[in-house]
């Protein structure tokens, strides 16, 4: 077929379509190959668009009697229908657009960052939808695409609350959105760099130094590349090469202080702010040593976000927000050319990048003053205690995690759904971290990294990789298999027991795996980090550089052990020493099998119980440990635990004994054979490949069967009078929560933590019922089988009971472990929090804090994006986060104290060896509401390895680094 024909018939495809019906990724990935083909893209004719709402042909301008008008292109139905069902808006017209409907804020500004994303495909992908469009004359007026812009922010800038929330997304806007003749100059730089070494791989050497390592230098070496490759370079190429390096140019161009003169003229008050900037001007024009020049960039960029919203006019903020954007770019051109020589320059430079990490909205306020509080402090000081040092390094390290992480928790909802059918735009965010601040940050952290690792002997050995000090291990353990490297979403990967994985961020529903290593740790708590921590899984965190070094070892069979004192090894299969081999014999490895205690289960029990009529004692027996230990909970904490209800493991198997559809057994006669089959297939010797197929697809049969169960007439009649009784109210009135509650949880060695169904905030009484049968089904699913399968030798005996209690609206909610997992300090506490509820054990980037007796530290701020609350109506209502001050406050942490001491003085009993506990809560109105309590399981196989202990450093607790060492 003709290539015109076959465009012609996807367009009537297209157009022909069901638009009420949300596009899918595939039909995407063809809309977005016909708009680069076709010569107006999304676009379908110019008009002009008058004052008065009409529309007119293009010889037929609009009247100065009606307003006048503006001309451009109008959307083709396919793009107009796409705002309809996608909520995607690809070739966005800013005159076209209602100031409101950009701004998207409804959505977390998901078009204004569209718009963005699209200027990013454009620049990396000639033009992306507009590869042809965009030399369809007259579609896009720049001239009116200023004013729109100019008046947008003039507009936006107003609302002072929405600056102080959204700092970051507001000063990356202004360098996407035209509104003062301006460009992302540093974005162009990258995307014509990344367009010739594609175009001629040569290149690609000084490009990957342009993107990862920019100095002043660079455009001498791109001209002498030119110049000394002339002969073999196209037309074309020369032509780029020559916008390269005249872009390059203006980027390393020497600050214009003429023009920030002027520009800050222009501003109509005088304050704090704009007296720095003009005393930086008239110190400055002369130039001072990178060092100081780039230290006071950074305190004014520093000084105009603290003063922002102190000007009331909006053309005022925008002023001074064109200058922060001025003299970030100037500081990112200078800061190649401060060298540090000394501990104390890198720590100076450090801190100075923090400071500019918080005025470039990288960092919030109270986030700066915590890093600045641990780092700057130290500066005072002649030499510092490892220790010391350690956490200096630590607390730097985080604020280049907390850097990065701000720009993923404002762009990586928009760019996953674009990744889905345009995997270009995946790079978008690095791209982002690359043309700011987090850049230099990271670099200079890991000098230190560098100077700690030899100063303290801690050092990692992963494959041959540079920068291996960015690498940290979060829990020890040991594996071997294949590595598998992940660069991009997690959720598409399916896992393999017997791999090992380096995801850019953790999934938060992991099936089991033999090893992780991360570049976004989630948060210290989570329920995959708390199954890593329990099963003895290594675990480890890295640089999102490292991960792209080490994709190049993605399929090969490696060795990877984290020892418990951070050193992380990673290493071929043909280097494993004869050690680390017989780590992996049978003898050595069956010791984490763990067998379900079922001696004293019991199922005569067949009515719903109370959870008052419960305690510690019942778990397992009765009910599983979070209905257990929430009676107990109840009993100790009366005012400050919600009633329950527990439906037991008797009411579950009676329903288990009832004839299965189609089986001519029961469902427990056909759980119990499919177990039975399995292990005959294992002894004539079928593959464990082949086992575990027949066994995920017998149950995936029994968890469809259990949620058509028919419920028993008795026991329904049984739970509405105990719905009425303890709630207070019908069923159908209450909002509960039903939580899946096992008796494979909370074992000794065996925690179990997230693996079965939780559902949220449920009013309506059918869907009561169903849930019931949805919870007890999910102890069938491929992910918990999996876990328990690897570690429960009978895992068929895993029953399910389920704890109904009423819903909380909680404020905030997440998690404490009653010791400091990173300090080790069994007096201390570790808590992670976020907004809403189910807050932080989903791997959300939450914040998390070590909490002592008397002080408290900043670990990580929240970085997650959205939140869910809990209305009255059911179901549960999404909110979009911000992060401009912190989730728990000094009250909040006070009484997190003092629950801390009071679980601690009342569970002593049934606790040995100074166990701790994993407790979920949360706080509503500043009230502290406790929704479950669990004991804290570490796998001590992981922490008692012998091998794990020889390869930890051997620390000199007394050695002190003096401050002027060289670095």
């Amino acid at each position: 077929m003709h290539k015109s024909n076959y465009i012609i018939l996807l367009l009537v495809f297209f157009t022909t379509l069901s638009w009420s019906q949300e596009l899918s990724n595939k039909q995407l990935e063809h809309l977005v190959e016909t708009y680069k083909k076709d010569i107006r893209g999304p676009y379908y004719r110019i008009k002009w668009f008058c004052k008065d709402g009409s529309i007119r042909e293009p010889r037929d301008p609009c009247p100065d009697s009606i307003g006048g008008g503006i001309q451009h292109a109008s959307f083709k139905e396919s793009a107009i229908n796409l705002r309809k069902t996608n909520h995607l808006f690809f070739g966005d017209i800013l005159a076209a657009a209602e100031k409101d409907a950009f701004l998207d804020k409804t959505n977390n500004y998901s078009r204004l960052k569209q718009y963005q994303i699209g200027k990013y495909l454009a620049s990396v992908d000639d033009g992306w939808i507009l590869r042809k469009g965009q030399y369809y004359r007259g579609a896009i007026q720049s001239e009116d695409e200023e004013a729109w812009g100019k008046d947008f922010f003039e507009w936006l800038l107003k609302n002072d609350n929405l600056l102080q929330s959204n700092y970051y997304l507001i000063r990356q806007a202004l360098k996407d959105i035209p509104h003062n003749g301006d460009s992302n100059i540093a974005q162009l730089m990258r995307s014509q760099s990344k367009i010739i070494s594609e175009e001629y791989v040569p290149f690609m050497d000084l490009r990957i130094k342009i993107h990862g390592k920019p100095e002043a230098a660079d455009v001498d070496a791109v001209k002498t590349f030119a110049r000394k490759n002339q002969s073999k370079l196209s037309t074309n190429l020369k032509r780029d090469f020559g916008e390269l390096i005249e872009t390059m140019e203006k980027y390393y161009a020497p600050i214009d202080f003429d023009k920030l003169e002027s520009d800050l003229k222009g501003v109509s008050v005088i304050n704090e702010a704009t007296k720095k900037i003009m005393a930086f001007i008239q110190d400055n024009k002369n130039n001072e040593s990178s060092a100081s020049f780039s230290s006071n960039i950074a305190n004014i960029l520093n000084t105009i976000r603290l003063h922002i919203n102190s000007f009331d006019k909006s053309d005022d903020k925008l002023i001074l927000l064109d200058i922060s954007n001025e003299l970030e770019h100037t500081l990112l051109s200078q800061l190649q050319d401060w060298k540090t020589e000394t501990l104390y320059h890198n720590l100076e430079k450090i801190n100075t990048l923090v400071c500019a990490a918080m005025g470039t909205g990288l960092l919030e306020n109270w986030e700066y003053q915590a890093i600045e509080e641990a780092i700057g402090s130290q500066l005072a000081k002649d030499e510092l205690k490892v220790d010391e040092l350690n956490d200096v390094l630590s607390v730097a390290r985080s604020a280049v995690e907390w850097s990065a992480s701000m720009v993923k928790a404002n762009y990586q909802k928009d760019v996953d759904i674009y990744t889905a059918f345009e995997p270009l735009a995946y790079s978008f965010i690095d791209d982002r971290v690359r043309s700011s601040i987090a850049l230099n940050l990271g670099e200079t952290v890991s000098e230190l990294g560098s100077f700690v690792a030899k100063a303290t002997n801690i050092n990692n050995t992963v494959m041959s990789i540079g920068n291996q000090s960015a690498i940290r291990g979060l829990n020890p353990g040991y594996a071997k298999g294949e590595l598998v490297v992940v660069d991009g979403n997690p959720d598409l990967v399916e896992v393999s027991t017997n791999k090992i994985y380096i995801f850019e961020k953790p999934p938060a529903d992991l099936k089991p795996v033999a090893g992780i290593m991360t570049v976004s740790e989630g948060n210290l708590v989570s329920h995959v980090q708390l199954l890593a921590r329990n099963l003895g899984i290594p675990n480890a965190a890295l640089s999102y550089e490292n991960l792209k070094d080490l994709k190049k070892y993605s399929g090969k069979m490696v060795f990877y052990a984290v020892s418990n004192k951070g050193n992380v090894v990673l290493k071929t299969e043909d280097d494993m020493s004869h050690v680390e081999q017989n780590l992996f014999s049978k003898q050595q490895r069956s010791k984490n099998v763990i067998a379900v205690p079922v001696d004293q289960i019991r199922l005569d029990k067949k009515k719903v119980v109370n959870m008052r009529d419960v305690d510690a004692k019942d778990s397992g027996k009765l009910c599983g440990p979070k209905a257990a230990n929430l009676g107990e909970l109840k009993k100790l904490f009366p005012d400050q635990v919600v009633e329950g209800l527990i439906i037991p493991f008797g009411i579950f198997r009676s329903h288990m004994d009832e004839a299965m559809p189609g089986e001519n057994k029961s469902y427990w006669a056909y759980l119990n054979d499919t177990f039975s089959k399995a292990n005959e297939m294992q002894s004539e010797g079928a593959s464990e490949d082949a086992v575990e197929d027949f066994q995920l697809k017998a149950l995936e049969k029994l968890h469809k069967a259990i949620i058509k169960m028919p419920l028993d007439a008795s026991f329904l009649k049984d739970l509405k009078s105990n719905f009425k009784s303890v709630f207070g109210d019908k069923i159908g009135d209450v909002p509960v929560f039903l939580r899946s509650d096992t008796n494979m949880e909370d074992l000794k060695e065996f925690t179990g933590a997230g693996l079965n169904l939780t559902l949220f905030n449920i009013l309506d009484e059918a869907e009561i019922l169903n849930g019931i049968k949805r919870v007890w089904a999910s102890a069938y699913t491929e992910r918990s089988f999996k876990w328990r399968q690897k570690y429960l030798s009978n895992p068929e005996n895993v029953f399910p009971s389920i704890l109904i209690i009423p819903s909380v609206d909680v404020d905030y909610s997440g998690v404490m472990i009653t010791k400091g997992i990173n300090s080790g300090n069994d007096d201390d506490l570790t808590v992670a929090f976020s907004k809403g509820a189910g807050g932080a054990v989903d791997g959300q980037s939450a914040e998390t804090r070590l909490i002592t007796e008397k002080t408290h530290v900043l670990l990580a701020p929240a970085r997650q994006s959205d939140y869910i609350r809990l209305p009255k109506t059911g179901g549960t209502k999404e909110y979009i986060a911000t992060f401009e001050s912190p989730i728990l406050n000094n009250k909040n942490i006070e009484d997190i104290r003092e629950i801390a001491k009071e679980v601690r003085k009342k569970l002593s009993e049934e606790s040995v060896n100074n166990q701790a506990f994993d407790v979920e809560f949360g706080f509503k109105d500043d009230k502290l509401w406790l929704f479950q309590i669990r004991p804290f399981v570490e796998n001590k196989q992981a922490k008692s390895s012998d091998y794990l202990s020889a390869i930890a450093p051997k620390l000199d607790k007394n050695l002190k680094i003096k401050l002027s060492t060289s670095i």
